[in-house]
């Protein structure tokens, strides 16, 4: 991914809300070195220029915009993005509820009509044998059966770019069994049917499937499961951030995971992780958001 957006010879603007972030400055610098970004650093400017120092970043080469509170620093950089003054907007150290009430803005923000918002990310695990693209774990706290539906959408265009022609969409449950007192249960079937006549395009797709069964070809042989996902799935969705969060959080902290991500829904690519993840991936959602702008 990173070599594609390199070889594309164009820089993206990046405004960056509440920017003193050491994370942050430093895939910022790197994407700057490496010729696919210019950023817009919007926040305390004496933090963000002290930040830089101890990083050893000259912070020269940012536009830093001075601005007193986080919630004026995400509007900003919204702002920024919806005249056209910057390509990509990316969360700092502000709380993503306060960011996304910025980009969710009606009169204000960067919502496409009628689109529903959400959030698709790329896994690398060292244990698992290709990327996995992964979905809701930031935005839709229950999703409903059309939240999901955009959800597979989303994932399903996202792992397209990344060059997966049919992507083998696992919507994954605690079991691979059928229960009328699970909602999510309904919902998968609807989908899978949708998926069967080509209402949802260009995929593979079956569920409930737990994680074994998505993603291990042995468990397959151990429970005796027929499922055409074959424990070689390309997406996982999941029916809650509940579920989605922990999971990825778990692989960023105990499997050695990098991801990039994004949410969609948006007119411009929106940036969103933790506070507390790494540089790498920091730099790797900067590409990423750079590749879909």
């Amino acid at each position: 991914m990173v070599e594609k957006v390199i070889s594309l010879k164009k820089r993206h603007r990046i405004a960056v809300a509440w920017a003193q972030d050491p994370n942050t400055i430093s895939a910022l610098s790197n994407a700057v070195s490496d010729g696919f970004a210019d950023a817009i650093m919007i926040g305390k400017a004496d933090s963000i220029t002290d930040a830089c120092k101890k990083l050893s970043v000259d912070p020269e080469i940012f536009t830093i915009i001075n601005s007193p509170d986080e919630s004026k620093a995400s509007a900003e950089a919204v702002r920024l993005a919806r005249s056209g003054e910057a390509d990509v907007v990316m969360k700092g150290l502000v709380g993503t509820d306060k960011f996304l009430k910025a980009v969710m803005d009606k009169e204000a923000g960067l919502m496409l009509p009628g689109a529903v918002l959400s959030y698709v990310c790329a896994l690398q695990i060292p244990s698992y044998h290709k990327l996995l693209f992964i979905t809701d774990p930031a935005v839709i706290p229950f999703p409903d059966l059309d939240q999901k539906i955009a959800m597979a959408e989303y994932a399903i265009e996202m792992a397209n770019r990344f060059g997966v022609a049919k992507p083998k969409v696992a919507l994954i449950g605690a079991s691979e069994k059928m229960s009328r007192h699970f909602e999510n249960s309904v919902h998968y079937a609807v989908m899978c049917k949708m998926a069967d006549r080509g209402q949802i395009k260009n995929c593979i797709m079956d569920g409930p499937l737990d994680i074994f069964l998505a993603c291990d070809k042995t468990s397959l042989e151990i429970k005796g499961i027929d499922t055409p996902v074959g424990g070689d799935a390309d997406i996982l969705l999941f029916p809650s951030i509940e579920s989605c969060n922990p999971f990825y959080k778990g692989l960023m902290l105990f499997a050695g995971g990098e991801l990039g991500g994004l949410i969609r829904g948006t007119t411009k690519p929106v940036v969103v992780m933790s506070r507390s993840e790494s540089e790498r991936s920091k730099y790797y959602c900067i590409a990423l958001a750079c590749l879909m702008a």
